[in-house]
């Protein structure tokens, strides 16, 4: 695996969300499991099961179905996922498509704080990409090594407009986003969202403390929300799936 840097001037430069002239960018599906009091774990930040096996199946689905999944280096922290792909039938598919077997995964991780050891980078065939900003500092290609391909883009923190372009040029059609909150709320303050499906699971959690799907310093002024369009609403085991179409998208 390998480094590299963003090219500059691909697509639109980053501007208001909403603007007439879309990104070269993919479609972006956001997919968070949340309690019926609208947190996705408890107020330790201890992994909460919320979802049960029918709408698992349906993640597994909408992940063998996307270019490459994407989470936060909070998730990656506080959850270890592996982000592959479960079910071996929808692996063997993607393969007679002509597809790695799990989609390409990405860690957005400014400091570069990702654990060598993390599953993310051991667990299932496939390329990882690792999402740093300058101040991961010059040694951080080397410390990924074979493990997965480093990509600088932004100064302090990761740019995610050009990223996302990076992403694009490298095939990335269909991304699916997995979490954690500071980075959904980071993808929608700067409209690069596009479906957000939310499971609302049958349980309370509480805490005002709690993470919810999307965290951040949150939007101020009417003119900041971020406004949905419901597509459609179904009973999922002992909860709702709500699928959800983001009106001012860039």
């Amino acid at each position: 695996m390998g480094s590299g840097n963003p090219r500059r001037g691909r697509g639109k430069k980053e501007g208001e969300r909403g603007s007439s002239v879309p990104l070269r960018r993919p479609y972006v599906i956001v997919n968070m499991a949340m309690s019926a009091d609208g947190k996705i774990s408890s107020v330790g930040r201890r992994q909460v099961r919320i979802s049960g096996v029918d709408d698992r199946l349906r993640v597994d689905e909408l992940k063998a179905g996307s270019d490459a999944v994407m989470v936060g280096i909070g998730t990656v922290l506080a959850d270890n996922p592996s982000l592959t792909v479960k079910s071996g039938d929808l692996q063997r598919e993607r393969v007679l498509a002509g597809k790695a077997e799990n989609p390409v995964r990405v860690i957005i991780d400014s400091l570069g704080r990702t654990p060598l050891s993390a599953d993310i980078l051991h667990k299932g065939s496939g390329e990882r990409i690792i999402a740093v900003s300058e101040k991961a500092g010059k040694d951080a290609p080397e410390r990924y090594g074979g493990l997965a391909t480093v990509l600088v883009a932004g100064e302090d923190e990761v740019d995610l407009p050009l990223f996302m372009a990076d992403l694009f040029d490298r095939g990335i059609g269909r991304l699916l986003v997995e979490g954690g909150g500071t980075l959904i709320a980071s993808l929608f303050a700067r409209g690069l969202v596009d479906e957000f499906f939310t499971f609302v699971g049958n349980l309370i959690i509480g805490g005002k403390d709690a993470p919810t799907p999307v965290d951040g310093r949150g939007f101020l002024d009417d003119n900041e929300f971020v406004t949905l369009s419901l597509m459609d609403v179904r009973e999922v085991g002992e909860g709702v799936l709500l699928q959800w179409l983001v009106k001012n998208r860039r």
